[in-house]
């Protein structure tokens, strides 16, 4: 009667480690169905500019790109790339001369390029020349 009792034992103890490294493996998988999904992102306009930190002009863009990024956060995507640090970055955006600023649209289609200092007056009226509307940034409080 014992011999019974500890072959069921063991038994059920190999069954439930089973299950319970199969449960593992199910969710280490992905396969919880409790998580939500998430959403999709919302894709935005975006400014790349491709310079070096040594460069002098794109140490001048500096500033310009911080406030552009600062002001319109949700709004306009504001990139820079290090093209002596990410080179192929350069031969991708096939370029010519640093520093480069590029537009693209919020699907991703590049729609305008500039090369040299680029001051953020010019920037706003390209962006907005081409069909990329950008609302007012909040006036700071005194």
């Amino acid at each position: 009667m014992k011999s019974n009792w500890l072959r069921v034992s063991v038994a059920m103890i190999v069954v439930l480690v089973v299950a319970c490294a199969m449960t593992a493996g199910y969710a280490a998988n992905g396969n919880d169905t409790k998580k939500p999904a998430k959403p999709a992102a919302k894709r935005l306009p975006k400014l790349l500019d491709l310079g070096a930190t040594e460069c002098i002009p794109c140490k001048m863009m500096v500033p310009i790109l911080d406030e552009l990024a600062k002001e319109y956060k949700g709004q306009l995507n504001v990139q820079f790339i290090d093209i002596t640090k990410n080179p192929s970055a350069g031969s991708k955006h096939k370029l010519q001369t640093i520093p480069t600023q590029i537009i693209f649209d919020a699907k991703g289609k590049e729609v305008f390029r500039h090369i040299g200092y680029f001051p953020k007056e010019d920037i706003l009226k390209a962006l907005k020349s081409h069909g990329i509307r950008l609302k007012a940034p909040a006036k700071p409080r005194k």
